[in-house]
């Protein structure tokens, strides 16, 4: 019978690290790495409409890694509507974007060189 209990404990034991040891792992193991992916940055896109009036642009861009957001054609709003007169439909562009309270922002944008 204390066989039976010390296999049991054992195996118990055994399944608390596995369940835990990879958060744990990643808790406290950062490498100089934790939050580099949530730092915005630089995204490639295409001006495909724009509403100087409203502040929104539509653009079809690439990936937006601080997001995890694969590419695709969408609406933004720009944080300040003077950034809309950097740039015209059809224009290349890079951009940078935040979501703020769940609405895609545009902070900065620039013909892409």
């Amino acid at each position: 019978m204390k066989s039976i209990f010390t296999a049991l404990g054992a195996t118990l034991l055994a399944l608390s690290f596995w369940a835990v040891g990879p958060a744990f792992a990643q808790t406290t193991m950062d490498n100089g790495q934790m939050g580099a992916a949530a730092a915005p940055g630089w995204t490639d896109g295409e001006v495909r409409k724009m509403d100087k009036a409203t502040g929104k642009l539509t653009l079809k861009h690439g990936e937006i890694k601080h997001m995890d957001m694969p590419g695709m054609t969408m609406v933004f709003v720009a944080k300040d509507k003077a950034l809309l007169d950097k740039v015209q439909v059809g224009d290349k562009v890079r951009f940078m974007v935040v979501n703020e309270n769940r609405q895609m922002v545009v902070t900065d944008i620039q013909p892409a060189q």
